[in-house]
């Protein structure tokens, strides 16, 4: 699957989560994709978590079968450097990604005078191109006062950078959309998206901001409950916790049938004058059913529930720590063929995924590792920019270029 997008090659230059996981997207759909970043790494180089010598683990993740080039963008040779890297002939080049500020050296239009079919993704915080981070934008959405307890009124924001993700894959979208425009009709373009733009797109289209416009009011912090039908944690007889989730009219039947359940559900149903066969209602009368399950999920082990909703149909799944996850669960494993143990240099072999797209054309590809900070940088610049030995030697004596480090 890591070679869809063979022929394209695409020029990164990034830093954090939202940029850098596009690149690695594209790149494990088969694009080459060379991350340039300033003499010594950029500002997510080092970033935690990173293991006992202090390499980014953050950094090998997203930067996966990339290759990387060390330029001193604080130089003007440096930056002319860059820019024709970007600008590099070539039917599937010129296309650049970047969440750096488009201004200066890096501005589309002055980019564009090199090469005027040039595509360029451009990642911002807002859409004025003011900064943003992820923590910040799902400050501003409402989301953290809506997560958590209702029992606590602080607001509890998110461990996953789920606005970077989606922000990246946004880039994605882009990215391909305005190469195929570009190969139909000629002409090159800028596009920008910003992480603000992406946070209250996706709070429009979940219905949050609608829910409110009409008048249904805020929505309250509810702990694991599931909004709009039934969900909620139970304990099991040694203490561990599962999720039950009944969506579907047929996940519910099944859920009521497994339990036995069937006798307490119609007394909820006619004490609270609902129809449990509705999704909404189970909703509303989500306190009573968890009431009527939780003395079935306290009598049993984990792997009791396991074998009891075996092939049922019943939609639930155990809580797991990470290293519970790493050591139980089979999709986060070798055995899943998304993943393999690659050995990232300065870190060793740790499990790694490729896309985890699968495809009828194109089978899986072994997965390419990160690269070391420079690990290419005389092969892109003989290549993309066909210098000699010699430029390239003078380019290292002069310190405008650096070669390969260990990662630390």
């Amino acid at each position: 699957m890591n070679r869809i997008l063979q022929g394209l090659r695409i020029v990164e230059g990034s830093a954090f989560v939202a940029a850098p996981s596009a690149g690695m997207t594209l790149a494990q759909l088969g694009a080459d994709v060379i991350r340039f970043d300033p003499i010594g790494g950029g500002l997510d180089y080092r970033r935690w978590p990173v293991n006992a010598a202090g390499a980014s683990l953050y950094w090998a993740g997203l930067n996966k079968g990339k290759r990387s080039i060390q330029i001193d963008l604080g130089s003007s040779e440096g930056r002319e450097l860059a820019a024709a890297l970007i600008t590099a002939p070539g039917e599937g080049a010129g296309l650049f990604l970047t969440n750096f500020p488009a201004r200066g050296w890096l501005a589309f239009e002055n980019l564009k005078e090199r090469r005027a079919d040039l595509v360029m993704v451009n990642v911002t915080g807002n859409a004025d191109g003011s900064s943003e981070l992820d923590y910040t934008v799902n400050a501003a959405t409402g989301l953290p006062f809506i997560t958590g307890h209702g029992d606590d009124p602080r607001p509890v924001n998110h461990v996953l950078p789920a606005w970077d993700l989606l922000t990246g894959q946004s880039a994605v979208a882009a990215m391909l959309a305005a190469e195929r425009h570009r190969r139909l009709g000629g002409e090159g373009q800028y596009l920008r998206v910003a992480l603000s733009d992406v946070a209250f797109w996706t709070m429009a289209n979940l219905g949050f901001i609608a829910e409110v416009e009409v008048g249904a009011g805020e929505r309250r912090a509810s702990g694991n409950d599931l909004f709009g039908a039934f969900g909620r944690d139970f304990v099991t007889a040694e203490g561990r916790r599962v999720m039950l989730v009944a969506i579907t009219a047929r996940q519910w039947r099944a859920l009521v049938e497994v339990t036995g359940t069937a006798e307490a559900m119609q007394t909820i149903e006619a004490r609270r004058g609902l129809d449990l066969a509705k999704e909404g209602d189970r909703y509303l009368a989500t306190a009573d059913i968890a009431d009527a399950l939780t003395p079935w999920c306290r009598a049993r082990s984990q792997a009791e529930i396991a074998q009891a909703f075996a092939g049922t149909g019943v939609c639930w799944g155990p809580y797991r720590s990470i290293g519970e996850a790493l050591a139980e669960d089979a999709r986060c494993s070798p055995g899943n063929p998304m993943f393999e143990r690659v050995a990232h240099p300065g870190i060793g072999p740790t499990l790694t995924p490729g896309s985890p797209i699968e495809s009828t054309a194109l089978p899986r590809q072994p997965v390419r590792p990160a690269p070391r900070l420079g690990e290419h940088t005389e092969e892109v610049l003989t290549e993309v920019l066909g210098l000699d030995s010699g430029a390239i030697g003078a380019l290292y004596d002069k310190g405008v270029v650096a070669g390969p480090v260990e990662r630390t």
